[in-house]
């Protein structure tokens, strides 16, 4: 035969409260970018200022001033095949964070 089952209540102990969380975390991330920049055929520049340049100026032509004894500028650049340009960046980017999150609860 079975006896009857029966409950009490439960009643808690506290009327109020808090519970606090605190996270802290960092994020490290280290970049390196490497850029090269390759050229295929070649490139002559001839700039200046009181210098007579040519209408087709070419590698190892004659240039002369135009008022001899006056100043001047004079730029020759001659580029050949091959890398261009080299570029190089490294970086690091450091992120901290912290959070403090309160929970607050009555009864």
């Amino acid at each position: 035969m079975a006896s009857p089952a029966y409950s009490a209540s439960v009643v808690p102990n506290f009327t109020r409260g808090t519970v606090t969380s605190e996270t802290t975390s960092r994020t490290e991330v280290t970049e390196i970018i490497r850029q090269i920049e390759y050229s295929t055929g070649t490139s002559y520049t001839v700039t200046g200022t009181n210098i007579n340049i040519p209408e087709n100026p070419h590698l190892g032509a004659n240039y002369t001033m135009i008022t001899p004894g006056e100043s001047f500028q004079f730029s020759e650049t001659y580029m050949g095949p091959g890398i261009s340009t080299e570029t190089q960046i490294e970086r690091t980017t450091i992120t901290d964070s912290f959070t403090t999150s309160i929970s607050v609860f009555t009864q």
